[in-house]
């Protein structure tokens, strides 16, 4: 069987797709990609050595009308290549992960018969994602009610896969996690990741509990600041060398995985990606929501995670309660062990073997 992965524009439409594409070949399914050329998944896609071809989607500007005509010109161009080239690949399903190169590619597939998966990993159905699923063989979503944005006619072809995630994400240890990083085994440990995208307010709240923190003797923190922000925080902190020790500073790590396995609790946004990731290794959390995302997003999404038990959830700016939470976090191990147990109950590890299911179900 041939599929055709499409996402594009981030890497939380990316990383969805290459869980799923570690699965599909492992049944032994033929797999390649469809996304832009700029975009972030040509350089993801050929690290994972996945075949990829390039096609041209752009968005329109809401306030600026005059730039609907050439996004639509460049889809309507775009559609026509998707088509070619899907039918000589001989494609037998097409799954659409978000982002407007999906358009057209899923929209070439509808012309040649080839049924068109969609999987949305957010609370709230992206519009790329929301058209597709119209017509679509099959829609697959993180959460159960992101199902009311769709006419009722698409909720009978709903299932609720969860958020694949990718295999290397389960490689690392505690063990070895704890090694790369210098955290002894008996310590406690805090991860603390704001990512690239407005981390400031995150990060100040954490300089602010430097003291408390280092106070208690056992405890670590690992702290991602995103790679801007890593100046201030550095000099808001003025870490000595003997604090350097056990507080790891870093604006970007690559061993990001390793931190996570070593950690006893973390402090997050709440991005599709890093909410599956969390909850695939069923890590205490206290969710910060990004405030600016689309449809305040992250808040939703947060908010089905902590109803179901697996997370602390607190606003942006409220700086007043983040100490407290952090605080029970790091001192309750009965609040760690239930919102482990809740997070492996939702059983994300799982994803993307169910949303394999369904592709293979719906391929012709």
């Amino acid at each position: 069987m041939r599929v055709v992965l499409s996402g594009g524009g981030t890497a939380g439409h990316i990383n969805p797709a290459l869980a799923l594409a570690e699965v599909l070949s492992e049944h032994g399914h033929e797999v390649f990609f469809a996304g832009t050329p700029q975009g972030v998944e040509a350089r993801l896609v050929a690290e994972a050595g996945i075949p990829f071809t390039p096609f041209e989607a752009a968005g329109f500007n809401r306030n600026h009308p005059l730039t609907l005509p050439k996004a639509v010109a460049k889809i309507q161009r775009s559609t026509g290549r998707a088509k070619a080239w899907l039918a000589e690949l001989g494609a037998d399903v097409v799954v659409g992960f978000g982002g407007y190169v999906c358009i057209p590619v899923g929209r070439a597939a509808e012309k040649l018969g080839v049924p068109v998966v969609v999987h949305e990993q957010n609370s709230v159905m992206g519009m790329a994602n929301k058209y597709l699923a119209k017509r679509a063989a099959a829609v697959c979503l993180t959460y159960e009610h992101a199902a009311g944005a769709l006419d009722e006619g698409v909720r009978s072809r709903v299932t609720v896969t969860g958020n694949p995630v990718r295999k290397s994400v389960f490689d690392a240890t505690r063990e070895g996690g704890r090694a790369r990083f210098g955290v002894p085994e008996d310590a406690r440990l805090l991860l603390v990741t704001g990512g690239s995208l407005g981390a400031r307010h995150l990060n100040q709240a954490v300089c602010a509990l430097k003291d408390e923190l280092l106070a208690a003797g056992d405890v670590h923190v690992i702290h991602v600041t995103g790679p801007k922000e890593l100046d201030a925080v550095a000099g808001q902190l003025a870490l000595t060398p003997a604090e350097e020790k056990r507080w790891h500073l870093f604006g970007y790590t690559d061993r990001m995985g390793e931190a996570m396995a070593a950690a006893d609790a973390i402090v997050s946004r709440a991005g599709a990606t890093s909410l599956a990731e969390i909850s695939a290794r069923a890590i205490p959390a206290l969710l910060v929501p990004f405030p600016f995302a689309t449809e305040d997003h992250q808040t939703t999404n947060a908010r089905a995670y902590v109803e179901a038990g697996c997370a602390y959830m607190l606003a942006d700016a409220d700086v007043e309660g983040f100490a407290r939470l952090v605080r029970s976090l790091l001192d309750d191990a009965g609040v760690r062990e239930r919102m482990a147990a809740a997070a492996r109950a939702q059983k994300t590890a799982d994803a993307a073997a169910k949303l394999a299911d369904v592709v293979m179900g719906a391929a012709r």
